[in-house]
């Protein structure tokens, strides 16, 4: 059993508020892309609302960021689901939706097995990747770091 557990961060800005024409071919896969990743193998969590959602959650300054909290097994699980099906077709049809940011819009970092992660905790990790490019406190999917070593104290 693992002793770490992979969390992401994901944010993206929109060109349009979410209910808007522009953004109706991103939210009205939104709900059925959530359904897959909650299926796939390797999904541990994900924030969310009661109503199942995290786009109405408004973390950053700018209202037009929406954000996607997960905690995946491990890299290859998340890569898994990020770069199949239907979750990579809105991939590839991002640039119609979403603002280019100029800062790193996906974090990653290990968290002890059984910890959900804080909306706090994923801004630092995407600062961490920000500031110091890849390194064991928040890497990026292309340059990933090895679990920590389980030190039972």
């Amino acid at each position: 059993m693992p002793h770490y557990h992979l969390a992401q961060i994901n944010i993206a800005r929109a060109k349009a508020p979410l209910d808007s024409p522009v953004m109706h071919g991103f939210t009205s896969r939104l709900e059925a892309v959530n359904a897959i990743a909650e299926g796939s193998p390797g999904f541990i969590w994900r924030l969310q609302t009661e109503e199942g959602d995290a786009t109405s959650l408004r973390v950053f300054a700018d209202p037009q960021i929406i954000v996607n909290l997960s905690v995946w097994r491990d890299v290859e699980a998340l890569k898994a689901f990020v770069f199949s099906g239907e979750h990579l077709q809105l991939l590839q049809n991002k640039k119609a939706w979403f603002d280019k940011l100029t800062t790193p819009s996906l974090a990653l970092w290990w968290v002890p097995a059984g910890h959900q992660p804080s909306i706090e905790e994923a801004k630092q990790a995407l600062h961490d990747l920000a500031e110091h490019g890849s390194s064991p406190r928040a890497f990026s999917i292309a340059q990933p770091m090895p679990q920590p070593l389980f030190n039972p104290a």
